[in-house]
């Protein structure tokens, strides 16, 4: 396998970028340690968040020793379940995440369910904890989506624009290749490429513009789970473009439609009605 990483535009020329790193005979997948960096930076901002505006940093801390671990499950199924072509002949396949498979939609999903049920044994507000908690989960998104860029995977169709990235075709699974991208691979030194959208790094910068809104609208906001709120908006924009550049989109069974797009749309629609009676009802009370 040929290890290069390339963005030509941008004159940038990554050599040897592995997929793992070895400690002994014991391999750990960078995929994995940037998902890990993601979930210990989230739960510090979370906690710094949570100072910020009053609340009890340990409440948060508590809260991300279930919601992590739901999350990920949650993320695991969700992808599982619209990939289930690929694992149903080969079921341990499911067990092994080290070469990718967590669908964020799924992690929030389940995350959501984790906050809920904690903020009713707990007595806390719902809306708050998401809101805190949130800013943690964006943060974690931020960096989380390196781990792609090591695993070579989500990734675009064909471009030639100034942040195109060349990946060895290779170094890539086969179901990700289209045919547009296989008619426009390139040579360079030998190593056939092929030249794609970064949607990995599209999305990451996307989600790092939206923490620093969450974080400037934290005391702005009119209601608890506001800021919660303008995530779902704010991501669900975002995804929305992103997902539907993606070579590698799970698909609504019978319809073949890219169910992130869907949850996506879904998740902008509601966000803006839920603000807009929530801000409707504020000012009624003022009245």
């Amino acid at each position: 396998m040929d290890y290069n990483i390339n963005f030509p535009n941008l004159n940038i020329y990554l050599e040897h970028v592995g997929k793992n790193i070895m400690i002994g005979n014991f391999s750990i997948a960078y995929y994995g340690i940037t998902i890990a960096i993601g979930m210990i930076a989230g739960i510090l901002i979370a906690g710094w968040m949570a100072r910020r505006t009053g609340q009890n940093p340990d409440t948060y801390f508590d809260l991300a020793l279930v919601a992590i671990v739901c999350a990920l499950i949650g993320a695991r199924i969700y992808y599982v379940v619209f990939r289930w072509d690929y694992y149903r002949n080969d079921l341990l396949r499911i067990l092994n995440v080290r070469e990718g498979g967590l669908a964020i939609y799924g992690g929030v999903i389940a995350a959501v369910i984790t906050v809920f049920v904690f903020a009713r044994v707990k007595k806390l507000s719902f809306g708050k904890l998401c809101d805190t908690a949130g800013i943690g989960l964006v943060l974690g998104q931020v960096i989380g989506r390196w781990g792609n860029f090591f695993n070579r995977e989500v990734f675009g169709g064909y471009s030639d624009g100034l942040f195109a990235m060349q990946l060895p075709l290779s170094s890539v699974r086969s179901s990700d290749l289209t045919d547009e991208l296989l008619a426009n691979t390139v040579v360079v030194d030998g190593i056939k490429y092929i030249q794609v959208h970064p949607t990995f790094l599209y999305e990451s910068f996307w989600n790092l513009c939206l923490l620093f809104v969450r974080i400037w609208f934290t005391k702005r906001k009119a209601f608890d789970g506001e800021v919660f709120l303008l995530y779902l908006f704010g991501y669900g924009i975002g995804r929305f473009w992103i997902e539907s550049i993606r070579t590698d989109q799970l698909l609504l069974p019978g319809i073949g439609y890219p169910v992130s797009m869907a949850v996506a749309a879904l998740c902008v629609a509601v966000s803006f009605v839920w603000i807009v009676v929530w801000h409707i009802r504020c000012r009624r009370r003022e009245l």
